[in-house]
């Protein structure tokens, strides 16, 4: 599928979705009280016009609707091209919340590692590991600076994909910046995934280098800072190795994003899991730090591998509250931008560190205490 940016899915997705809506405005037409053709009366009317991002009350003339219906389709035509035109991405594609408005330009397919044992975000045969061409990344370079002029909407941002696409060698990360700021030159923002072991090979004066060149932040799966949880997942580093590439990053001047999945140890590893997970926080002074609760959509199969015998046991609610007060009883940050708001997290917590430490801890304590007493996310509204 070829998309400008995520939204242009979800509006295609909704301009999908508007023929039940006409289906079901046909039926209510048969309805005593309304009648075919004309001026109809119907709130389902009103909702697909919403859906164009109008706001119209009815009575709404149905030649009106249907009109509307073909300019806001000629508009999503020109968002929407084949992907032989602008953008061939090999699914599923992931990006962070953050880059919502980001322009996703995938560079590389898969995950240079995916040996991780709780992800399964590129498992599938073809997201095999490879990377995309120079030559054929500068073709969509060429053509989305195209677009980006002809339609008068320059990118801002622009996400470089896959899973790591920061294990590229410096050198054609270097190239691929100086693409996009030869063909994109409105673009101020440029980040990506980051493994830690992407950083290792790389030296903080090459990473000043691609910060002067448009990259802004990397996302860092850090996962957790207990080396016996990381080697039990199969994550292929340590607390040391993951500390280094952290402060090689901050060293550099580029901002770093860190993510820690809260009870990937268990129940049996909770306690060194957030203390240890705090103690590598605390060595990289990420500029941004956030929690998710691990899940397996797919099954504990491969998970518990890594378990042998013994059976991994997963955290209950509140022992999960009780690991994140672990975690950020342990936190000295000077300046974090902390946000536990995902949609897998059953607490949502928002605050910087270490500046509200106190006000984040209290709020945990709540939901230790009374979880009915506090606002917690259900259980239907929770996901990936």
């Amino acid at each position: 599928m070829a998309l400008y940016c995520k939204s242009a899915q979800v509006l295609r997705a909704d301009f999908q979705s508007a023929p039940k809506c006409r289906d079901q405005s046909m039926k209510a037409s048969r309805k005593p009280g309304f009648r075919m053709g004309g001026k109809v009366q119907s709130s389902c009317i009103k909702e697909r016009t919403r859906i164009f991002g109008l706001v119209v009350n009815p009575p709404l003339n149905r030649s009106t609707v249907h009109a509307v219906r073909s300019v806001r389709r000629r508009e999503l035509d020109v968002q929407m091209r084949s992907s032989s035109e602008y953008l061939h991405y090999v699914e599923p594609v992931f990006r962070p919340p953050a880059e919502v408005q980001s322009t996703i330009l995938q560079i590389t397919n898969g995950c240079s590692w995916n040996r991780c044992t709780f992800c399964e975000m590129y498992t599938q045969p073809r997201k095999k590991f490879r990377a995309k061409p120079l030559q054929e990344v500068e073709r969509e370079l060429v053509l989305l600076g195209e677009a980006a002029r002809d339609s008068q909407r320059p990118h801002a941002r622009v996400f470089l994909a896959d899973g790591d696409a920061m294990t590229l060698p410096f050198e054609h990360l270097k190239a691929i910046c100086k693409m996009i700021k030869l063909h994109m030159p409105e673009v101020s923002r440029i980040s990506s995934y980051c493994l830690p072991r992407n950083i290792h090979g790389k030296t903080v004066e090459q990473l000043r280098e691609l910060k002067s060149l448009g990259m802004s932040i990397l996302y860092v799966g850090c996962e957790s800072g207990d080396d016996e949880v990381l080697r039990r997942v199969n994550k292929g580093e340590t607390l040391e190795s993951s500390a280094e590439a952290l402060q090689k990053i901050r060293a550099s001047g580029l901002k770093s994003s860190v993510m820690i999945l809260n009870g990937l140890g268990g129940r049996e590893l909770s306690k060194q899991h957030a203390e240890n997970s705090a103690r590598l926080v605390n060595a990289g002074q990420p500029n941004y730090l956030s929690t998710l609760v691990v899940s397996f959509p797919m099954g504990m199969e491969r998970y518990q591998e890594g378990w042998g015998d013994e059976p991994f046991v997963a955290l209950s609610q509140v022992e999960l509250f009780q690991e994140m007060e672990t975690f950020v009883e342990h936190l000295n940050l000077e300046k974090t931008i902390f946000r536990s708001d995902h949609a897998s997290n059953y607490l949502v917590l928002k605050g910087v560190l270490g500046r509200d430490k106190q006000r984040l801890l209290s709020h945990v304590r709540k939901a230790i205490e009374d979880p009915h007493g506090i606002n917690l996310r259900p259980e239907w509204m929770r996901g990936l």
